[in-house]
């Protein structure tokens, strides 16, 4: 890797490295605060307190097959050309209160999950029986519904079964008291059934951040209308929408704010209401239309506006990237952040600034709030500028398998389409100019 021979001019704003930029946001962002939220209300939220085993999981031993509860001496020695012959008691059903006693030389009906009645050992599917039809190996059971005389009379037993065989043990998934979930994990399907299983109906846990998206700009349109001259589609949007519900977030996009300060700090009031963070892309350089900045450096002085607002736009040694924005707004303080408009430099930005305070709203320990990365070979057939002073994120496509990764398009911060097709961003360090071929690189991973 080459490096810069000095260090970039940064001009009369100093520049902020990405590592402090985002200490900042980490340092103003707090978890929210926990709540009591029904099961399903709760998935991807974050739990805040252990939750314990009331009841042993299986509460009670029961059959994991469909066949029939027997005695092990009395099928010991069970075979096809001398099987056991045992007289059937009744049936075992799943919820089944009233068990019948298997005594000697009897067997039960037992479906798969039905309690093993007082008196069985073990229980024999009803594959290595005849059914209770007196003929050869059945290939399942017949409801009592529709052949009650199958819970009477005699059926034989091919095979001889162990103690235990085919029997789920009472709290051989978790024993009363055990530790089910500990603080900190997040809910998804596997933990939800485990609650619902344990008979927990609602957690505590940190809520689902509500995250809303707005962008600005009089020349965007709204996918799904006509494009005229000079405009272009509202991507930003959309994307940055997903990336907050990916995110673990609850997500409102606002269509297109047009490039006006009073209706944006507008809408902005409007939003508060249902905002735990809200990011805004566009607007935030050193255009002549840079609505964003224009509209809360306002408020940030005290004019009028959104009360409480404290927004500080900043220039990042990052590309790309370098404009941001960030403070709290609304009496609430609510955190906001204030992303560049191109495409690629939104996204970014969204990954390494908004992700993590997401993350930090949910309760997410730090070492979880931001994404993994690794260290990869560049895979490419040319070297990697880099321009000095700036740590530059570079789209790539990278091979776990291999350890590489490869460049996915150019640089350009527009450019969409190879982004689409990207699953990490490739890291250049503020001191490398350029990165040849076979050099390692740090790699983000996005997916």
């Amino acid at each position: 890797m080459s490096k810069p021979d000095a260090p970039q001019d940064t001009g009369h704003q100093r520049l902020w490295s990405v590592d402090e930029h985002l200490a900042d946001v980490l340092a103003t962002v707090r978890p929210l605060e926990p709540i009591e939220l029904q099961l399903l209300d709760a998935q991807g939220c974050v739990l805040v307190e252990d939750v314990t085993v009331p009841v042993a999981l299986p509460p009670f031993d029961n059959s994991s097959m469909d066949g029939y509860a027997v005695r092990t001496a009395d099928v010991q020695g069970a075979s096809e050309e001398f099987p056991a012959v045992l007289t059937v008691i009744g049936d075992v059903a799943a919820g089944s209160g009233d068990l019948p006693t298997v005594g000697p030389g009897q067997a039960a009906r037992i479906m798969t999950g039905a309690p093993l009645p007082p008196g069985a050992e073990a229980v024999v599917p009803v594959e290595w029986t005849d059914g209770g039809t007196g003929g050869g190996a059945a290939s399942g059971m017949t409801p009592a519904s529709e052949s009650p005389e199958l819970a009477a009379g005699e059926v034989r037993v091919h095979r001889a079964a162990e103690a235990r065989a085919h029997v789920r043990s009472r709290g051989s998934d978790v024993q009363a008291g055990d530790l089910a979930l500990a603080a900190g994990t997040v809910l998804g399907p596997p933990q939800i059934a485990l609650l619902a299983a344990i008979g927990r109906g609602t957690v505590r846990v940190r809520p689902r951040p509500r995250v809303v998206v707005l962008s600005t700009g009089s020349e965007l349109v709204q996918p799904g209308e006509a494009l005229t001259a000079g405009t272009i589609y509202d991507s930003n949007s959309f994307a940055l929408a997903a990336a907050a519900r990916d995110a673990g977030a609850i997500a409102y996009r606002v269509g297109a704010v047009a490039d006006d300060a009073e209706t944006l700090r507008s809408t902005i009031e409007d939003q508060l209401i249902r905002a735990d963070l809200l990011v805004t892309t566009g607007g935030v350089s050193v255009g002549a239309y840079d609505v964003v900045k224009e509209a809360l450096t306002a408020v940030s002085t005290g004019e009028e506006g959104v009360d409480g607002a404290g927004i500080d736009f900043r220039k990042l040694a990052m590309q790309p990237g370098k404009p941001q924005g960030f403070g709290t707004i609304g009496p609430d303080h609510t955190p906001l952040l204030a992303l560049p408009g191109n495409p690629v430099s939104s996204y970014v930005s969204f990954e390494l600034f908004v992700r993590p305070a997401i993350r930090a709203l949910m309760g997410l320990p730090a070492s979880e709030v931001s994404r993994p990365s690794v260290r990869a070979v560049l895979e490419a057939d040319k070297a990697i500028g880099s321009p000095a002073g700036r740590r530059q994120f570079l789209r790539g496509k990278y091979d776990a398998a291999r350890g590489t990764v490869s460049p996915v398009g150019g640089s350009g911060s527009h450019l969409i389409a190879a982004l689409a097709h990207a699953d990490s961003l490739m890291v250049v360090p503020e001191d490398v100019t350029s990165v040849e071929p076979g050099a390692e690189l740090e790699v983000v991973l996005l997916g």
